[in-house]
């Protein structure tokens, strides 16, 4: 079979398509015919060298991936020759609270990944998929879908009513406005151009405010929410954006902390914290449980991906993160493995 190789880790040009063997199935393990994957910036990370431990030569990248189970291993009970199937990001988590031992179970890093035509998973860290959703959207789901979901419903979900704010166009952000409306929340985003501002209230936000026009934007967003502040911050910025996504928090609430793409910044002042008896609570993606909740939220209310930015072929995965890395994008990048 095929498969992305990044046998020079530290660019993207360090990424070759080359021959491998075809996984062979154990007793409890799932044959997994590809047909699609999706791009995450944890993926830019590991490409580049940035995911925090050495990256071994020769790894298969990417997490997030759609198929078809092609054969099964003799005791799997879960699965059966035909579904449609996605593999969860930390194959090691299956419910309750993140452990130290699910660490080191994360496809396309500490595992193999799914850039590939086939992969083989044991039954328990492979989930089926929304009926109505294509190979494309499916591919969606994995982590950004998945992140999304933990962030609006952990320890406790968006209530409606209440009011969530979320930064930009990426994929985390969409479904987090996805899920936050399906919860009956009001929504107020963030983001740096009109032409985003506009396609953001076509896909259901609020309101939104441009960040590069208004800099005291947490004050904006204060306004925007009664004088209150929201209830609920799905924070993707990181420490260039936390103080004011702080101070955009009324009394009590939640900072939802899920990533850092806009870089390093000023530390943060624990008073913020204690003044206001603000939450910080850290995303770790999510179990498989987190997982098949969500796709049962999908399937109920036959909700599709946002947004699908752009569908590359498969031996086009170097252009496919480049795209990525140019940080033009609004929504998901897919490749197309057929």
């Amino acid at each position: 079979m095929k498969a992305h190789c990044l046998q020079s880790p530290g660019s993207i040009d360090g990424l070759f398509l080359q021959e491998v063997p075809k996984p062979t199935p154990g007793p409890h393990d799932v044959l997994i015919r590809v047909r699609a994957t999706s791009i995450n910036n944890r993926d830019l990370m590991v490409v580049h060298n940035q995911y925090g431990f050495p990256i071994p030569p020769g790894l298969i990248p990417l997490s997030d991936a759609a198929g078809v189970v092609e054969a099964i291993g003799s005791n799997v009970r879960r699965f059966a020759v035909g579904d449609h199937v996605s593999p969860t990001f930390q194959t090691g988590w299956i419910g309750g609270p993140a452990r130290p031992e699910y660490w080191g179970t994360d496809l396309g890093a500490s595992l193999p990944g799914v850039l590939a035509q086939y992969i083989a998973l044991h039954e328990e860290a492979v989930v089926k998929l929304p009926p109505h959703l294509s190979f494309e959207e499916g591919a969606t789901l994995c982590c950004a879908g998945i992140t999304a979901w933990t962030a609006l419903t952990s320890p406790c979900p968006v209530a409606p009513g209440e009011t969530v704010l979320i930064q930009g166009t990426g994929g985390v952000a969409l479904f987090a406005l996805q899920f936050a409306k399906a919860f009956g929340a009001r929504v107020i985003a963030t983001t740096s151009s009109d032409a985003k501002a506009k396609r953001l209230l076509t896909l259901g936000a609020d309101d939104v405010v441009n960040y590069v026009e208004v800099l005291d934007w947490d004050q904006k967003v204060i306004a925007l929410s009664g004088g209150v502040g929201v209830d609920r911050v799905v924070e993707t910025g990181g420490p260039t954006t936390l103080s004011r996504s702080l101070a955009a928090l009324r009394v009590g609430g939640q900072l939802s902390l899920v990533g850092f793409s806009g870089g390093a910044g000023p530390s943060l002042d624990p008073l913020t914290l204690l003044g206001r008896g603000l939450r910080i609570e850290t995303i770790a993606v999510g179990s498989r449980n987190d997982y098949e909740a969500m796709n049962r939220a999908i399937t109920a209310h036959r909700m599709r991906p946002p947004v699908i930015d752009r569908v590359f072929e498969f031996d086009q995965a170097r252009e496919a993160l480049a795209h990525l890395a140019a940080r033009r994008h609004v929504g998901k990048i897919v490749i197309r493995v057929d």
